[in-house]
């Protein structure tokens, strides 16, 4: 019987190491997990894709030099599809939203700050949606699908 309850035991205490050590790591917050460059792989304007990186019939093939650049803690660099940069500041305040902001020059018809809905986020992968219309598209919701690298 004694060593039956010293085996148990033993099996008990080893359960217990073994349980205690997997513990999972917490998950970073967005803000840490975006502050990347992200660059377009596939562009959507209104529902319809315009660019898909690597496409020989992109309705935008401009978008191949699309890039948001979120590297550095607080500043942000914004180039668009047409090759115009802006630099200004980003924010998560939540953890489905983007704030690009203070941008300079101002983009046409933003007072400087853009806006996105953070749809997914992965190590490799940003899917964002413009908050609103974009007057460089033509007045279009654009749903951005970046990767990085």
């Amino acid at each position: 019987m004694k060593k039956t309850s010293l085996v148990a035991f033993s099996l008990l205490v080893g359960l217990f190491v073994i349980m205690s050590g997997c513990k999972k790591t917490p998950t970073p917050p967005v803000s840490e997990r975006i502050a990347k460059a992200w660059t377009a792989r596939i562009v959507d304007e209104n529902q319809t894709t315009v660019y898909t990186r690597g496409g020989t019939n992109n309705v935008r093939p401009g978008y191949s030099s699309f890039k948001i650049d979120l590297s550095s803690a607080t500043t942000a660099t914004l180039v668009e599809f047409d090759g115009n940069r802006f630099t200004g500041q980003w924010s998560v305040p939540s953890d489905t939203r983007l704030v690009l902001s203070n941008l300079n020059p101002q983009p046409t018809g933003t007072n400087g700050t853009i806006e996105f809905t953070i749809n997914s986020l992965s190590d490799t992968e940003l899917k964002l949606t413009r908050t609103t219309a974009s007057q460089k598209t033509g007045g279009t919701i654009n749903v951005y699908t970046l990767s990085n690298p």
